[in-house]
């Protein structure tokens, strides 16, 4: 750990985070939720929201993949997305899906804004983001793909997504 500089939990908890929530709604997998932990650590986001059927910690399948970060990332679990989204809007939050839609936005194409908060909201694996959280949404957004499914692991998502997002909030 000194050798790769990590920072310990106490710290990390500590430490300035970047603004950006990731919403899980409806997410089935305990691994691709222990991912989203993983990956939030990684890149210091504030925190994750858990809605719906999605699992929340403590799990053993979720820390199978999380490998810990559900000690360093803060997160809630809430019954209802769209009651989440509703407090995220409140708090200042630009709200994004991250879907295939009619007005999406490719994701080379979007610019976040470096004084902006974002709230970003990945679905379930089958159905993806619920209908009722799209019609409260300011934005969306979907990654290009090229092959024949049309639709990547929604942990894979999460990774290009804030990989993305933190190169171009440190470029502005």
């Amino acid at each position: 750990m000194d050798e790769l500089q990590r920072t310990d939990v106490e710290s990390f908890k500590k430490q300035e985070k970047t603004p950006i929530a990731i919403v899980l709604d409806n997410v089935r997998s305990m691994h691709n939720v222990g991912s989203a932990f993983r990956t939030a650590d990684g890149f210091a986001i504030e925190k994750i929201y858990l809605c719906g059927i999605t699992g929340t910690p403590p799990h053993r399948e979720i820390e199978k993949t999380a490998l810990g970060a559900t000690q360093s990332v803060s997160w809630e679990y809430h019954t209802e997305t769209t009651d989440v989204v509703t407090q995220l809007k409140l708090e200042g939050y630009t709200i994004i899906a991250i879907e295939q839609a009619d007005d999406s936005v490719m994701l080379h194409q979007f610019e976040p804004k470096s004084d902006k908060k974002y709230a970003l909201i990945f679905g379930n694996e089958v159905n993806g983001v619920d209908e009722a959280v799209m019609e409260k949404i300011d934005s969306c957004i979907e990654i290009p793909q090229y092959g024949t499914k049309h639709s990547l692991n929604v942990s894979v998502a999460i990774g290009i997504i804030l990989w993305d997002f933190i190169q171009k909030r440190n470029l502005n």
